[in-house]
């Protein structure tokens, strides 16, 4: 098992046919044991409780600094450690740059953004005084071929600012032992996109996939388990593209 004796924490990862849920269970496979943060406690809780036994489930609005701080030291309190953090949590949403308002620049930038930042603050120090863990941040396609299906520029913006903060960690921590990569998905049939896309939406995007098909939320927790795990150990600062040759540069 690849993280026999690990704990991680999944933001964003209480959805049904979510990525962070999918990847809490591949992780629970190899031996984690993994605490799912979300916005609401009962699905937390639930998504924690459909793991098996020994895992936690806990509220956390990432825009909130001392919510994730509070989560980070639950956490460690009940397992003793933490090794892996998965940036999970995201949202987005499909409008034109004019019809940006502030509101909607806010939220979109706090949670795809911000949020990264909180959680990452509020592990490192955990992270720091056990010389190791590994930080897995969420980008996007969207962020690299500017714009994607279903988010805007502010989306694809926030995302881009990802790849930028990830980097500079990846840099900032790595004299502690500390990891920190992106991952950058295309479509991926998840709750926020499965019920939005008609057959023949479907039949227009995978034409500019080599692959063939749209991604599946295993394609991604596959990539986590590998960022998370010893098997990467002399990577830092990368960016995996799981996209299916959508975009190749």
């Amino acid at each position: 098992m690849l993280l026999k004796g690990k704990t991680a924490i999944i933001s964003g990862a209480a959805g049904a046919r979510g990525i962070g849920l999918a990847t809490a269970r591949l992780f629970v496979e190899h031996g984690a044991r993994v605490c799912v943060l979300d916005l609401d406690r009962a699905s937390a809780e639930s998504a924690a409780a459909s793991l098996g036994e020994g895992h936690l489930g806990l509220a956390c609005d990432v825009v909130d600094r001392i919510a994730c701080t509070e989560a980070a030291a639950k956490v460690a309190a009940a397992f003793g450690r933490i090794d892996v953090l998965v940036n999970n949590a995201g949202v987005t949403q499909p409008v034109k740059t004019m019809d940006i308002d502030a509101a909607s620049w806010q939220r979109i930038v706090d949670v795809n953004l911000a949020g990264v930042l909180h959680l990452s603050q509020a592990v490192i120090p955990t992270m720091r005084e056990q010389r190791s863990g590994s930080i897995a941040c969420m980008s996007s396609v969207s962020a690299q071929r500017g714009g994607g299906i279903f988010g805007g520029p502010h989306y694809s913006a926030a995302k881009a600012g990802v790849l930028g903060l990830a980097k500079a960690m990846a840099r900032e921590l790595g004299p502690d032992g500390i990891r920190v990569n992106c991952v950058a998905p295309g479509l991926v049939e998840t709750d926020i996109t499965g019920d939005k896309l008609t057959p023949d939406m479907k039949a227009r995007i995978v034409e500019g996939i080599p692959l063939g098909r749209l991604g599946r939320t295993q394609d991604v927790a596959g990539v986590y388990l590998f960022l998370a795990c010893d098997l990467s150990a002399y990577i830092t600062g990368a960016v995996i593209d799981v996209n299916g040759g959508m975009l190749i540069h």
